[in-house]
């Protein structure tokens, strides 16, 4: 048993009802699992769609959220027979976990944990690996992107718009990137290199004309490939500029999303019965496709998950952005900071070694 610290929500309804458990005992690792000492936790829409009950995935009862982390082995029970990377205890490792992420130390399946890049800091590893395998699934798995594709994407300020934005350079394709506010577009062309052009602060009353605008610059007739967590007013007028063949992937919907601590069921309700609809007889004439997934729903894909992992790991990434770091202790100010959509890349929360005994 090893002592540690964990944030715990009763049961799914409200932010508020997150709380820092000390003292949690955490058993001894089982076969094919190490004990990680957690030096950083990434934070996800998974996390606060899940914490008020939004998520489909949300464990019923108590649990604790969080997806992504990073930090250092300290004990191994023995490799899974199926891990693909030779791991010792005082490696610093990454890895990805069906929720459980929210804690000072866990229990991590092997096959899902990879050995920090060499360069990386831990806030950086804990950035990469859900939001990194979502960017990959969708661009690849699902988009099928070749080079000199076009491809839009949504929230392109975010950690998994940034990783995409990447992806898709590396893979040989161009991309148009939407973001929701016109602060983050110096970040976008000092910082990502996007030209001002290829960078839309999104309005609903004419979004289609923007994307419009976008295409005519770059004298293209439509985009082969969008990648869409927004949703919402933003979904229909995208899909419709979808070249033949186009796709488009749906993967969140940030239109949910509330700023409060426990939704507004209200507002809510209104938003689902506005949602974007689609006539597949249409589709098949226009030669188009909508396609949406839930990365957590793979975590069962043992096979499916690792290559995944493995392929998107040679495309040789940049360390990914981190734009906000907070203390673990302080996990409520982290979720409505991220909450607020004035994020930049990746929000993090931090574990000092000094903080665990």
């Amino acid at each position: 048993m090893a002592s540690r610290r964990i944030w715990k929500i009763s049961k799914a309804g409200s932010i508020d009802r997150l709380r820092l458990v000390e003292g949690d005992e955490l058993p001894a690792p089982g076969p094919g699992e190490a004990r990680v000492a957690v030096r950083s936790v990434g934070l996800n829409f998974a996390d606060l769609f899940a914490l008020q009950g939004l998520y489909s995935a949300t464990p019923r009862g108590e649990f604790t959220p969080g997806l992504e982390f990073s930090g250092v082995i300290e004990e191994l029970h023995e490799l899974h027979p199926e891990a693909k990377s030779e791991l010792r205890p005082g490696d610093r490792v990454m890895g990805a976990i069906r929720f459980g992420a929210y804690a000072d130390r866990l229990n991590a399946d092997t096959r899902y944990l990879r050995k920090i890049p060499a360069g990386w800091d831990f806030a950086e590893g804990a950035a990469l690996p859900a939001q990194g395998l979502t960017a990959y699934y969708a661009l690849r798995e699902l988009g099928n992107l070749r080079p000199g594709q076009l491809v839009l994407i949504h929230s392109v300020a975010g950690g998994v718009g940034l990783l995409a934005l990447e992806m898709v350079r590396k893979m040989g394709g161009l991309a148009i990137g939407t973001i929701g506010s016109p602060a983050k577009i110096p970040f976008l062309r000092e910082s990502a290199g996007l030209d001002p052009a290829a960078i839309i602060v999104r309005d609903p009353r004419r979004f289609a004309a923007q994307l419009d605008g976008a295409l005519q610059v770059l004298d293209r007739s439509g985009f082969d490939l969008v990648l869409d967590a927004v949703a919402g007013e933003y979904f229909q007028p995208a899909f419709d500029r979808l070249d033949a063949a186009g796709r488009l992937i749906l993967f969140g919907s940030a239109t949910m999303m509330t700023h409060a601590s426990r939704p507004n069921y209200f507002t809510l309700a209104w938003r689902y019965l506005r949602r974007p609809r689609l006539d597949p007889i249409e589709m098949i004439s226009e030669n188009k496709s909508c396609m949406a997934f839930n990365l957590i729903w793979l975590w069962d894909k043992i096979e499916a998950m690792t290559r995944l992992y493995d392929e998107m790991l040679e495309l040789d990434l940049a360390p990914p952005h981190v734009g906000r770091r907070f203390a673990f202790t302080d996990a409520h100010s982290a979720l409505r900071f991220f909450q607020s959509g004035q994020s930049v890349g990746k929000v993090v929360l931090e574990i000092p070694e000094s903080a665990q005994s």
